[in-house]
């Protein structure tokens, strides 16, 4: 492999050459799903379920550091309220997909 820029040979596949700094591929990019309310995940208004979809994290995680972050640091409550007011509802198309597997999945005929 042979950098791009100065013509650094290297034996290994690496990210960017040592030398000059020049990226030697480009990385595929991961579609990222957009933020919005949660309809799975819901407890209130979906924020803290559509964070956690967003952040691939555990719900109860993000509502744990929400709760943490209104009773320390005192902007939770109204971050939360500008969260609901702002993100967008779950479109049914996107939820879908998933409805029609899990239902599959749970038709399955036992043996």
């Amino acid at each position: 492999m042979f950098c791009p820029q100065c013509g650094k040979e290297y034996e290994q596949k690496v990210n960017f050459c040592c030398h000059c700094g020049t990226a030697m591929f480009t990385p595929a990019r991961a579609e990222r799903k957009p933020l919005t309310l949660s309809k799975k995940d819901k407890k209130i208004a979906g924020v803290c379920g559509g964070f956690a979809e967003y952040l691939d994290m555990d719900p109860t995680l993000v509502r744990v550091l929400w709760v943490a972050a209104a009773v320390f640091g005192g902007w939770g409550l109204i971050a939360y309220l500008i969260a609901w007011i702002v993100m967008p509802a779950a479109s049914p198309a996107a939820e879908a997909p998933k409805a029609a597997h899990s239902s599959a999945v749970q038709a399955a005929p036992t043996p």
